[in-house]
């Protein structure tokens, strides 16, 4: 068995990221799945024009700080340096809503978290639409929502993901993004693993008036479930990732997933008839359903992760009550 520094020296160990919401984790594990290192860095959102986010500029120090303070603790634990990792995995607050637009698909405008209720309107039409319960932080709602306040911006949309999906696309170049994260932007079918296709026909026939130059499909992340080739950490990745130059490229990315989803697999609560409960910026439970749900009830979302269904109980509800995320 290698010890925790020849794990690192010889490219052997695994980085997991985790941006919470009020600090960013980095965990470093060898190939028994223990933890060998960690780094952290703290944040908070900002209420800005009505709305909770977090600027773009802050993601990425927010990132490389926090990944510098895993570097300095390797250094101090073990006197060596991350040069080669095995494998990367990106996890992140669900939900919200990032869009970008132009020939260099910058952010069109700032990054809406999960935390936003401005969605109301959109959240309640999609939900009939769809007869499925659509919560108010789900992707499709900020986006519908955009539409409803005709929001300039929306026409000039060619990617639209969550937090998780945006670092990883900047680390590997690819818009995908894990079957769970997935579910909170748009509902998965749980035989395809990919968007429900009659939700996404009704909604590019809602918004079809409104002549956007985009089709729905087109602007959403690929689905990816656990396992799949979601690629590699490109050298550009590294270097943002790693701002004093020593990590190289070429290390595989699982796909990236929400916080919730991450949360089910790290507790092993991923089996029908379990599940957990979670106390952090929000408390919820996740329970692991044995079939689908008979008709929508708002108080329970729906979420697909390793093809199992979960759902996740709202604050304050009573525990019979779940949402997913």
């Amino acid at each position: 068995m290698l010890t925790p520094k020849q794990t690192i020296e010889q490219g052997k160990a695994i980085l997991g990221i985790e941006f919470g919401s009020t600090r960013i984790k980095a965990v470093l594990i060898d190939a028994e799945n223990k933890p060998i290192a960690q780094g952290s860095h703290e944040w908070e959102n900002q209420l800005v024009d009505g709305l909770w986010t977090y600027n773009i500029d802050r993601i990425w120090y927010g990132l490389q700080d926090c990944y510098a303070d895993l570097r300095k603790n390797v250094i101090a634990q073990y006197d060596c340096e991350i040069e080669q990792l095995a494998a990367i995995g990106i996890s992140a607050m669900m939900h919200g809503y990032m869009a970008f637009g132009g020939h260099d698909e910058k952010l069109l405008v700032p990054f809406r978290t999960w935390r936003n209720t401005n969605t109301g309107a959109a959240a309640a039409e999609l939900s009939k639409l769809f007869n499925f319960n659509i919560p108010l932080r789900w992707s499709i709602s900020h986006l519908y929502q955009c539409i409803l306040d005709g929001e300039e911006h929306v026409k000039d949309i060619t990617y639209l993901t969550t937090l998780a999906g945006y670092i990883h696309w900047r680390l590997t170049g690819q818009k995908v993004l894990g079957v769970g994260d997935a579910s909170g932007m748009l509902p998965v079918d749980s035989n395809t693993k990919s968007y429900d296709k009659e939700m996404v026909r009704k909604f590019n026939e809602l918004v079809a008036p409104k002549g956007y130059p985009w089709k729905l499909e087109d602007i959403l992340p690929k689905s990816l479930s656990a396992g799949e080739d979601a690629g590699t950490l490109t050298a550009h990745g590294a270097e943002r990732l790693d701002i004093s130059g020593h990590l190289k490229p070429g290390c595989p990315l699982c796909p990236p997933e929400g916080d919730a989803g991450t949360g089910m697999t790290a507790t092993n609560a991923v089996k029908q008839r379990t599940g957990n409960v979670s106390a952090g910026t929000s408390s919820f439970s996740m329970i692991v359903l044995e079939k689908s749900l008979s008709k929508p009830n708002e108080m329970i979302d729906m979420v697909y992760l390793r093809h199992q269904r979960l759902g996740q109980a709202l604050q304050g509800v009573p525990g019979v009550a779940r949402r997913t995320c």
